[in-house]
């Protein structure tokens, strides 16, 4: 057995990290030709021109400059606005909202304001690839609480509970869900709220898919009775408002952890790009109109990709929200890496292999219907014949 030699020049924190494993399909689909990759994490949209037009608005009228390291305060006024308006809670624009580069960002300051070394902080599983490392790089201990497709990928307040020890410090929650689609209604969400009120826990509460729920309606976890003074809301503008390159997401949260996450961002990122929180700000304005066309299309491929999923046999539960599906591929008898680079190399349809979002993605890949109708039934067609030889 060989031993992994110590890069004496690096953290051995970083070094203890593993790259992310959606970015190895990328670089190998992208060396290749007639693929069809279901694989990126972003919508198909171009961002709607009018916030296009706003940003360079901006310029044009030299607003080139630092903000405020909060964010201009329109914009954190008509965020303020659209939660209050949209999910039926109130956040300070002065106190409660800071806008970050990207949610991630948010994430990252977010654990790094409350997490001392040994804390533990329960994921739940599969999540998006950040959590966990993010969890790491601020000295804290993820643990893991896996969900499977008999309770379409919903985590239930028992199965928290039973991870929680006397160093838990919060949990991380995410739905619409990145990988899975799946959602959870007000009643599931209260049992998990309660059990962070028993348990005196803080939440962080991804909602950066909200707007893509398709089947009821989205509920903010911290409008449920007594969770605002400890749920830190995480979302932005990437899916919805189709603007992944801009990199701008915010976070709403109550103003002692709003102030410590601030601190953070002031010394690490100064503030988000000025230009992009005016394009956000239209969009907030005017770009309703246009999440809810571009919902519409997806929840159209959406139903189209499970009902073909299921006629190729693979089992897929029907994602409420997102633009992703889950399918098992189990029977075939490959782990959800051999099956990814098999599918790759074999048909050309890059998918990503589910065992990357952690416990409880193994046997699935996660595969994003953010494509034309086309790209669709091309890969649907491809992935069914490479099924035959199973």
């Amino acid at each position: 057995m060989t031993t992994k030699q110590v890069n004496k020049r690096l953290s051995k924190k970083v070094q203890s990290i593993q790259p992310s494993g959606i970015r190895r399909f990328f670089d190998l689909a992208s060396s290749m030709d007639n693929i069809i990759s279901l694989g990126v994490g972003e919508p198909d949209f171009v961002t709607p021109w009018n916030v296009r037009e706003a940003s360079i608005s901006s310029m044009e009228r030299g607003f080139t400059a630092y903000s405020a390291n909060a964010g201009i305060i329109e914009l954190r006024e008509a965020i303020s606005n659209y939660m209050t308006s949209r999910f039926s809670v109130d956040y300070d624009p002065e106190s409660e909202i800071l806008v970050t580069v990207g949610a991630s960002e948010a994430i990252d300051v977010g654990m790094r304001a409350i997490v001392d070394e040994g804390d533990e902080v329960i994921v739940v599983e599969p999540s998006f690839v950040s959590y966990a490392p993010l969890v790491s790089m601020a000295g804290g201990v993820p643990v893991a609480v896996g969900t499977n497709i008999d309770t379409d990928f919903k985590v239930t307040a028992a199965q928290i509970e039973a991870a929680i020890t006397d160093r838990t410090k919060a949990m991380m929650l995410c739905f619409p869900n990145n990988p899975t689609g799946s959602t959870m209604n007000q009643e599931e969400l209260k049992e998990i709220a309660e059990l962070a009120e028993r348990h005196d826990l803080l939440v962080f509460s991804d909602e950066i898919y909200a707007e893509l729920t398709y089947d009821e309606e989205h509920v903010a976890f911290s409008s449920l009775e007594g969770m605002k003074e400890r749920t830190v809301i995480i979302s932005g503008f990437s899916k919805a408002f189709a603007m992944t390159g801009w990199r701008l997401g915010f976070v709403c949260a109550p103003k002692d952890l709003l102030s410590a996450m601030l601190k953070i961002h002031q010394y690490s990122l100064m503030c988000a790009p000025t230009m992009a929180q005016y394009g956000a700000l239209e969009a907030l304005k005017t770009g309703m109109d246009d999440v809810y066309r571009m919902k519409q299309s997806y929840k159209q491929r959406r139903n189209y990709f499970v009902k073909s999923f299921s006629e190729i046999g693979l089992e897929c539960h029907t994602p409420g929200g997102a633009f992703y599906a889950f399918p098992s591929i189990e029977k075939t008898g490959l782990t959800s890496e051999q099956f990814a680079e098999k599918l790759l190399l074999e048909e050309r349809v890059a998918v990503v292999p589910g065992h990357v979002f952690g416990e409880g993605g193994e046997g699935h890949i996660r595969c994003s219907y953010a494509t034309s109708m086309e790209n669709l039934e091309q890969s649907v067609e491809r992935i069914g014949r490479f099924l035959k030889q199973f």
